[in-house]
């Protein structure tokens, strides 16, 4: 009984050795396959379309920055607002509540002084966004580095 040779043992036959003078089609159908179904996908996209009235755009409004009201807390734990006056942690809280329902709400500016107490200055900030402010930011903040 014989058993067959592996591929890479046989001998080449006369078959084998033919050339093929046949043009290999199948690409050329595979491609026109896929263009013809991105055009039939495609068209029908250009073709439709909607009719839509967009409103107007409205003058543009007048825009104003909102103030900002510097808040310093100094080494000796005391707040100054505004850079001029001395206040306490009771009168911060009356103007928060007395700011909080202006539009554009003031932007709040804190800095404090790299003696300062922690504590104040979280109370402040807490007192100021409990009271309705929404605007607040630490300034400078490169003293603490």
């Amino acid at each position: 009984m014989l058993t067959p040779l592996p591929y890479y043992e046989r001998q080449p036959s006369e078959a084998d050795a033919e050339v093929m003078m046949d043009i290999n089609t199948t690409p050329l159908i595979d491609v026109m396959l896929v263009l013809l179904i991105m055009f039939i996908v495609t068209i029908p996209i250009q073709l439709h379309s909607v009719k839509l009235d967009m409103p107007r755009p409205a003058p543009a409004a007048t825009h104003s920055d909102p103030e900002v009201i510097a808040i310093y807390v100094d080494e000796h734990d005391a707040i100054h607002w505004n850079g001029a006056d001395e206040i306490s942690l009771e009168d911060a809280v009356q103007r928060f509540n007395g700011l909080q329902a202006t539009q554009p709400q003031p932007e709040l500016h804190v800095r404090a002084h790299a003696q300062a107490s922690y504590e104040t200055v979280a109370l402040l900030l807490a007192r100021a966004q409990k009271a309705g402010m929404q605007k607040l930011g630490i300034v400078d903040t490169q003293a603490f580095q």
